[in-house]
């Protein structure tokens, strides 16, 4: 059984890539009492309610910058995912106190919220930007994710759980790269900031499982990080556009060459499992959970996407495109 079975769900940010995979395979796969999607946009709730017409699904117009309306939002609800965010990196940086009120003010809200209603488990999706950031997008979703992993400190006698899945791009998701290129191959010309440039991958059901997974074995206060491939930007370039002419235009302001997932100074605190890792968080109470199963990770351990050892080749990307 499902942990999501018979409960009630929560999902801020519910009509954006992630909180849509997640309600179709929630809905098909875990027999969810009710799934409350959580956002601000009325017509994307409109058309997610057409789309799946199941009476599971609830809609709740709000803005997590409204700490009564999220409050309200979570009255009787089991698990809360956390999933709003701004994340352009361009539109944050012209925008950085709109990027902060959404992602750090609406972190604290969620926080706060989720203990004041004694919802059960709070999970909070963060990102590979969040790791030694250069832009404002990732410092907010840094700030994020200290808040959620401290919130644990100010639940009390109350049952919240809250935990953090950081991981990194995802195929197919608003603002990705693959349609900007699917457009520009009709031009013949691709533009690439840098041949260099890697990230890390995950399909949007990769991530939705395994965010379910992590939700079942959170105790309150890790960080879970998924063991998944990288791609070079360049292969994926000719894959999509063989024929096309590549301009390099240079890095953009907030851009990084590769993505680290995982610090060195993460690494002494890290249980490494077959297919994801574990930061332990540096509470007093968590001596109750501290895991004896996992490997420890030598002390000067990076996991970044440049020296993975797992890669994405142009057959791999293909077929990823094709599938989406």
């Amino acid at each position: 059984m499902s942990i999501l079975t018979g409960k009630t769900i929560l999902v801020t940010g519910g009509t954006g890539s992630f909180g849509r995979k997640f309600v179709e395979l929630a809905l098909k796969n875990d027999n969810p009492k009710v799934i409350r999607v959580f956002s601000r946009d009325e017509l994307k709730q409109f058309e997610m309610n057409q789309e799946f017409q199941d009476d599971r699904l609830r809609f709740f117009v709000g803005d997590v910058r409204d700490k009564e309306r999220l409050f309200r939002a979570m009255n009787d609800v089991d698990i809360v995912i956390h999933a709003a965010a701004l994340k352009q990196v361009p539109s944050c940086e012209y925008n950085p106190l709109e990027a902060v009120k959404t992602n750090i003010f609406g972190a604290q809200n969620a926080v706060d919220a989720a203990i004041d209603n004694k919802v059960e488990r709070l999970m909070f999706l963060s990102s590979d930007k969040a790791v030694n950031p250069v832009n404002l997008y990732g410092a907010t979703k840094l700030c994020a994710e200290k808040i959620f992993i401290q919130g644990n400190v100010y639940v009390g006698n109350r049952p919240t759980k809250i935990s953090v899945v950081r991981y990194g791009n995802v195929v197919g998701s608003r603002g990705s790269v693959i349609p900007l290129f699917v457009s520009q191959k009709s031009k013949g010309v691709i533009t690439l900031t840098d041949e260099r440039m890697t990230r890390f991958w995950i399909t949007q059901g990769q991530a939705v499982n395994f965010i379910i997974g992590c939700i079942e074995k959170m105790k309150g206060g890790e960080i879970f990080v998924p063991k998944i491939p990288s791609m070079k930007i360049v292969d994926l370039a000719k894959v999509i556009a063989p024929e096309a002419r590549f301009q390099t235009i240079g890095i953009r302001p907030g851009e990084k060459i590769s993505e680290v997932l995982l610090t060195s100074e993460e690494a002494r605190r890290t249980k490494e499992f077959e297919t994801y890792f574990i930061v332990q968080p540096e509470f007093a109470f968590w001596e109750e959970y501290k895991l004896n199963e996992g490997k420890n990770l030598p002390d000067d351990f990076k996991y970044a996407s440049d020296t993975n050892d797992q890669w994405l080749g142009q057959e791999d990307l293909r077929k990823i495109i094709r599938e989406i």
